[in-house]
């Protein structure tokens, strides 16, 4: 959406993701009528001080259409960066019982063995078993590894950058 100065500060007074319509010459606030807001986390600003990027909390769908996204894709190839995001959030944002808090407790030591173990039986599914388990395990691994780099202090854009580096 397009946002004007005073869409942008209302956004920032508020906490509530407000644009600007140039259609109907007028400020409007996501959700204002379908009570879906998005609710602001973090706003950042591009070097060129041009571009706004808005780390929102929705309430229900943000797109008209019913959909979590405007942006549709036949699949979210950007999901494992979601999924980096979602493991932060537990890091700063701890959920009692959750799957991510109980590995932690149990500390280093445990998250690694549960990649090995995780990349053991991604080997096994590959070697003996269906397309559908090999694709579950490395979502597993995936899943593991993402953590992993996290209790160590990394990122998946870590991993992208030396990738890249090998490739250029």
């Amino acid at each position: 959406g397009y946002m004007n100065a005073e869409a942008f500060e209302k956004t920032q007074v508020e906490g509530k993701v407000t644009f600007f319509s140039r259609s109907k010459n007028r400020l409007w606030t996501k959700g204002e009528e379908s009570g879906n807001f998005l609710f602001v986390k973090s706003i950042h600003i591009d070097c060129d001080n041009d571009t706004i990027l808005i780390k929102a909390n929705p309430v229900g769908p943000t797109c008209h259409t019913g959909s979590r996204s405007c942006f549709k894709t036949d699949y979210n190839q950007n999901f494992i960066f979601e999924l980096e995001n979602i493991i932060n959030d537990r890091y700063e944002n701890p959920v009692e019982g959750s799957y991510i808090n109980k590995m932690r407790s149990k500390g280093l030591n445990k998250i690694a063995q549960k990649v090995g173990e995780e990349g053991v039986e991604t080997v096994i599914a590959a070697l003996a078993e269906t397309e559908e388990d090999l694709i579950g395990e490395a979502a597993d691994l995936l899943f593991h590894l993402t953590f992993l780099l996290k209790e160590k202090g990394l990122s998946i854009k870590d991993i992208a950058k030396k990738l890249e580096s090998r490739h250029q």
